[in-house]
């Protein structure tokens, strides 16, 4: 039994260690970073572990706000990357009987959440501007209408529906004809994206809103039977793990890019004929090899399924029955890899109207109220609704999806069989909103960026094959295994179709 101890002093305190809730409950005690430990429990239960798995985990820096925001941005990346610690430190313990101290700072955390605009290629910055004609727009009906314009081809079907070329005041005069519920259908029906501004109140009674609201924040589920498969020999605790990333943007490469940091080898398929934006792998693609293969030909199917026979992990963001329909949903993986850890990432979850929509963060934004509140508080040059000062949606949801593969990689090494994680960039939005907002009181003179002194501290280089890379080293630390890069990022395609040895 523990010794007592006095109460921590939390006037001034920016340090917590989570012994302390042995004696006092953080329910209890008004410390700065009782609510990331709230938000930490909440996704605990996912995996099936208790509250005693809390121990290990350090968290220092300060509560939120701190970016120009109301919603809970430190809170919520602090905990899943607590959540990332704990998961990969179970693994350790599994091949070591050692468990890990892990620590997470919420200001590194909550940076990590923007680290694309940290760029520097040969020490020139790699701007992360949208498209020129992506944004909000007022509708003829007094509502506003945003418009996704990054990628080339839902840029060419809004421009289409619209009847304009790619410029902003021509944009404008074409949406001010539309009511804004019209042209969300229209985009989407001509392949597009984007939507209609909603309050919460508003996305709360959609049918999609109330859809999203009946599902968990995230999924773990056993899909086929195999035996128990023990983790690879290796000094890491996803040392010989081989994961299959077939996402896209930031979310799903995220996690893989996670993943990669606690040593397993990932390898990126994409194919030449996708558009991309080709900035957004310096950020999301450390740690990986990348390779083409054209799932429209039988030749690459081929070629994926022999890659997936010696894989452990498949990531995939496509939308519900895309990969599916190209003989690759989770039930056929279970049967030609017994064992494998699908990992499924949908904007909108596998259930409602919306199930099978388009979708990013800034998409989930719009139609879920965030965009509203962050325009009543944060108004922008123009009136309207604004986005977060981040792309927190996004990587919150791979951090998520890779606690949850490492749950699933866990839970076949002691029991067996194959895994299903799924889970949805709406549902870990809901989960976002749900923590609440910082009083309006407290959000006076927010700071709008970190300093440059913090970003150089939290920032390494790496030597790629594009030039001399400036980006965001990993948040996490952990007392036995650093998280780290094995490989530099290196452009799509830039692989041959085949894993390293092992």
């Amino acid at each position: 039994m523990r010794s007592k101890a006095p109460l921590p002093d939390t006037s001034s305190m920016h340090l917590f260690s989570v012994a302390w809730r042995d004696k006092y409950s953080v329910r209890h005690f008004h410390h700065p970073f009782a609510m990331t430990l709230d938000a930490l429990r909440t996704i605990l239960p996912i995996a099936g572990w208790s509250e005693d798995r809390l121990r290990a985990v350090r968290i220092t820096g300060q509560a939120d706000p701190i970016l120009p925001t109301p919603f809970r941005l430190a809170e919520t990346s602090t905990a899943t990357l607590a959540a990332v610690g704990i998961a990969a430190s179970d693994l350790w313990e599994l091949r070591t009987g050692r468990q890990q101290e892990v620590e997470v700072d919420t200001r590194q955390a909550t940076a990590s959440l923007r680290s694309g605009h940290y760029l520097k290629i040969d020490g020139t910055y790699v701007s992360p501007a949208p498209n020129a004609v992506m944004g909000n727009y007022p509708a003829r009906d007094g509502r506003w209408s945003y418009v996704h314009c990054n990628f080339s081809n839902h840029r060419a079907a809004a421009l289409k529906v619209l009847g304009v070329p790619e410029d902003r005041e021509a944009v404008t005069r074409a949406v001010a004809k539309w009511d804004a519920l019209e042209l969300e259908e229209a985009i989407i029906a001509a392949g597009g994206a984007g939507g209609m501004v909603r309050t919460m109140d508003e996305w709360s009674r959609h049918p999609q809103g109330r859809a999203v609201a009946s599902m968990p924040l995230m999924e773990i589920l056993r899909i086929g039977e195999c035996p128990p498969q023990p983790l690879p020999r290796g000094d890491r605790p996803l040392s010989g793990i081989r994961v299959l990333d077939l996402t896209r943007v930031i979310a799903g490469p995220s996690c893989a890019r996670t993943l990669a940091e606690h040593g397993a080898d990932v390898l990126k398929v994409s194919a030449a004929h996708l558009p991309h934006l080709g900035r957004q792998e310096y950020d999301t693609g450390h740690g990986k090899l990348s390779t083409y293969i054209d799932l429209r030909e039988e030749t690459g199917k081929e070629t994926l399924r022999g890659l997936v026979r010696d894989a452990d992990v498949f990531s995939q963001g496509y939308r519900p029955g895309a990969i599916a329909n190209r003989g690759f949903s989770p039930e056929a993986l279970a049967k030609f890899r017994p064992g494998i850890v699908a990992v499924s990432l949908c904007a909108f979850g596998h259930a409602g109207p919306w199930a099978g929509r388009r979708g990013f963060d800034t998409v989930i934004q719009t139609v879920s109220g965030i965009t509203h509140r962050q325009g009543q508080l944060f108004p922008g040059a123009t009136p309207g609704p604004q986005f977060y000062p981040v792309s927190a949606i996004d990587f919150l949801t791979g951090y998520l999806m890779a606690f949850g593969a490492m749950v699933a990689l866990g839970r076949r090494a002691r029991e067996g069989g194959s895994w299903l994680v799924r889970i949805s960039l709406a549902q870990v939005g809901r989960w976002l909103v749900s923590r609440g907002q910082v009083p309006e009181s407290e959000l006076r003179d927010v700071a709008k960026d970190f300093t440059p002194a913090e970003i150089e501290r939290w920032s390494m280089f790496s030597n790629t094959p594009v030039g001399r890379l400036q980006h965001l080293a990993p948040t996490l630390h952990m007392s036995e295994t650093p998280p780290r890069w094995t490989r530099t990022m290196v452009p799509l395609g830039y692989s041959l179709p085949e894993w390293p040895p092992r």
